[in-house]
């Protein structure tokens, strides 16, 4: 058992960086990154080039509790979209990470695009 684990957790980070390599952010653009887990859903806008988050939301912050659902995902994508206006940010590269690009993690997406955030 304690073998198909550790194969579960090497496919898991091969497929994460599978993504990465081909996406990376800058002050410019930087990178739109999806976490999520069983409960929750959380985005953070990177840049990669000065290794430094410039703004990060999810389900666990104070002022959107709330568990992982579609309209919680919508609420992050636009509280993410709204942080990049104000930082003067009209594109981003999306990195959806290992997961697929379905469900709560497109919800996520679509909700930023319609606030005006372009992939």
């Amino acid at each position: 058992m304690e073998n198909r684990l550790k194969q579960r957790n090497i496919r898991r980070k091969r497929r994460t960086m599978r993504v990465r390599k081909k996406v990376r952010g800058s002050a410019e653009k930087p990178r739109l990154s999806v976490f999520r887990s069983n409960k929750h859903i959380a985005a953070q806008l990177i840049d990669d080039e000065g290794k430094v988050t410039l703004f990060g939301t999810g389900t666990m912050s104070k002022d959107l509790k709330g568990k992982k659902s579609k309209e919680s995902a919508k609420e992050v994508g636009k509280r993410i979209a709204i942080a990049a206006k104000q930082k003067n940010i009209q594109t981003v590269v999306f990195d959806r990470g290992q997961y697929k690009y379905h469900g709560v993690i497109a919800e996520l997406a679509n909700a930023a695009r319609e606030e005006g955030l372009k992939f």
